[in-house]
């Protein structure tokens, strides 16, 4: 009976530590922050959007690597490891899970734009054409 009373406590323990590392959440920047910090060249923006998205429009002075090619690409990004960065995609949900990706490779001043280029849009601030 013992046994069963510890696997179900360790089981609990188990769960609620997923549960809380799924759900640790990334600190997030308004989009007139982060544009006031990109024109002023503080930050270094990543865009984790497809291509076909970016070429649509996109933020001016953003480094490009698609969502999906993050991990294979992380050498790129390890110059900036000690500068402020803002992860950017469509809604803010993609960004977020590679702010988490970067802060899980030991990147430290990693935050996400929140809403993303939509919100970014919603607010008229400045994009371009194409790729």
């Amino acid at each position: 009976m013992k046994i069963l009373h510890d696997f179900k406590l360790a089981l609990i323990t188990l769960l609620s530590l997923l549960i809380m590392a799924c759900s640790s959440s990334v600190p997030t920047i308004t989009p007139k922050q982060a544009a006031e910090l990109l024109n002023n060249k503080q930050v270094v923006m990543i865009d984790v959007r497809e291509q076909d998205e970016r070429n649509e429009h996109r933020i001016e002075g953003t480094i490009f690597i698609p969502l999906g090619q993050l991990e294979d690409r992380m050498s790129e990004l390890v110059q900036y490891k000690d500068s402020a960065i803002v992860m950017q995609c469509r809604s803010g949900r993609r960004s977020d899970v590679a702010a988490k990706t970067l802060i899980k490779a030991g990147f430290t001043k990693v935050v996400n734009l929140e809403g993303g280029i939509l919100a970014w849009d919603e607010q008229g601030l400045a994009t371009v054409k194409g790729p």
